[in-house]
C-alpha cells in the first residue's frame, strides 16, 4: 500500500549537541569471525570476500579520535569488483542491503563524523541514515527521516561532515540503520571510504503547525511539469532557503530567497528534474516547512 505521508512536517531545532547512540560509532571494538574481523554491531562484505583472502572492512589505525577506524575498501574478487559496504546491523551480503539496524527513539538534526575516500573510476561512494518506525496497521515499516549524501571528489586527510535529515513524518522512529559504501553502482578495485567518530547532532520536535513561522503555504501546481510556485505569509523577517528533496534525502534543487516578511510567492524552476514524489522544504531562521509535490 501507497506510504501517507504527513501534508505538513514543522520542526525546530532545539539544540546542537551530539547523541552518542550510534553502537560502536568509534569503531573501536572489533569482532573475530573465523578468518577475518567485522567492527561490532556492523555488517560488512567480509563473509563472502574471505573466500579471495581479502576483505573489503579492515580496521585503521590509529583512530581519529581514539584507537582504530572502519577502512572500507572495494576489492577484485574473482571477475567482479565487490563493494566496500557497512551497515550499522545486519548486512545482506547477496543483495547488499541492510536486513535491520538499531533500537533508536530520537530525532536528529543530523549525522556528523570523520572520513576520508577516494575512487579510482568514477562511481562515487555514499553516506546514509534511515529513521524507520514499525505500523502495525499496514505491518510494514514507515520512513521517518533520512540523511543520505553521496561522496564528492577526494578527502586525503581526516575531514569533518555533516549530513542533514530531512523529515517525512513527525512521529518518533524506533530503528536507524546507518549504510556506508566505498563505491556507487559501479565499484573499482581499491576505491574506499574510511570513517570515524559517528555521532548523532542537534534534536527537533515534532509536528507544531500552531507554531508555525508562516501562514497559509500553497504549493502549486501539483503535479507539477516545468516549476512549482510556494505562495505563504512570513510572520515576521526571515532568511528563506527552499530546497527540493528526493525520497531518499538528497537534495535536487535549492533556492536562496534572503530575508523577506509578509506575503510572498515563489517559484522553483523543476525542469529537468526526474519524474516521481518529492518533498519542497521552506526553511527559515531555525524552522521548517514541509509539503509534498509530484513531478511529471
Amino acid at each position: 500500500m501507497k506510504k501517507t505521508l504527513l501534508s505538513i512536517v514543522s520542526v525546530v531545532l532545539l539544540s546542537v549537541t551530539a547523541i552518542a547512540q550510534i553502537p560502536n560509532s568509534g569503531f573501536e571494538n572489533w569482532t573475530t569471525v573465523g578468518s577475518y574481523v567485522n567492527p561490532t554491531g556492523w555488517g560488512t562484505m567480509n563473509n563472502t570476500t574471505t573466500t579471495y583472502s581479502l576483505f573489503t572492512a579492515t580496521t585503521g589505525t590509529p583512530g581519529s579520535p581514539g584507537t582504530s577506524y572502519l577502512k572500507l575498501t572495494s576489492k577484485t574478487t574473482g571477475t567482479m569488483v565487490t563493494n566496500g559496504i557497512a551497515v550499522s546491523g545486519v548486512l545482506d551480503s547477496v543483495n547488499m542491503k541492510a536486513k535491520s539496524g538499531f533500537p533508536f527513539t530520537m530525532q536528529p538534526v543530523s549525522l556528523t563524523g570523520k572520513w576520508q575516500h577516494m575512487i579510482y573510476g568514477s562511481s562515487q561512494g555514499s553516506i546514509k541514515a534511515v529513521l524507520t518506525k514499525w505500523n502495525t496497521g499496514l505491518n510494514k515499516r514507515d520512513t521517518i527521516a533520512t540523511a543520505a549524501q553521496t561522496l564528492a571528489g577526494m578527502a586525503m586527510s581526516w575531514a569533518n561532515f555533516t549530513i542533514n535529515f530531512t523529515y517525512l513524518s513527525g512521529a518518533a522512529p524506533d530503528s536507524c540503520i546507518i549504510e556506508l559504501k566505498a563505491s556507487g553502482s559501479n565499484p573499482t578495485n581499491n576505491d574506499y571510504l574510511w570513517v570515524d567518530n559517528f555521532a548523532f547532532a542537534g534534536s527537533v520536535t515534532g509536528i507544531q503547525n500552531q507554531n508555525s513561522f508562516l501562514n497559509n503555504l500553497v504549493v502549486f501546481p501539483n503535479p507539477a511539469t516545468e516549476s512549482v510556485n510556494m505562495n505563504f505569509n512570513l510572520r515576521s523577517p526571515q532568511q528563506i532557503t527552499i530546497e527540493l528533496i528526493d525520497i531518499t534525502g538528497k537534495l535536487i534543487r535549492s533556492k536562496n530567497i534572503g530575508t523577506i516578511q509578509g506575503e510572498s510567492v515563489q517559484t522553483l524552476n523543476v525542469i529537468g528534474v526526474a519524474k516521481g514524489t518529492y518533498s519542497i522544504k521552506v526553511i527559515g531562521n531555525g524552522s521548517i516547512e514541509v509539503r509534498k509535490i509530484v513531478i511529471e
